[in-house]
């Protein structure tokens, strides 16, 4: 590869490599106590350790959600 140029990725790749993250933090989320269709919801958007730092404290996951939000 001559310098400066960057390989890229296919974006198939990008695409499978996306949705299996996306259902990893599904299932951390659902794992958590959260309802599948809030999890989809909010797959990409909040962090689920941070979530998970709530339920552990004794929050209920969908108001972790919601104050991670």
């Amino acid at each position: 590869m001559k310098a400066g140029t960057a390989a890229v990725a296919p974006a198939e790749y990008i695409d499978a490599e996306s949705c299996a993250v996306h259902a990893w933090r599904v299932r951390q989320l659902t794992r958590l106590g959260l309802a599948l269709p809030a999890a989809e919801a909010v797959a990409d958007k909040v962090d689920w350790h941070d979530v998970a730092r709530l339920v552990q404290r004794g929050c209920p996951a969908a108001l972790a959600v919601s104050i991670v939000q």
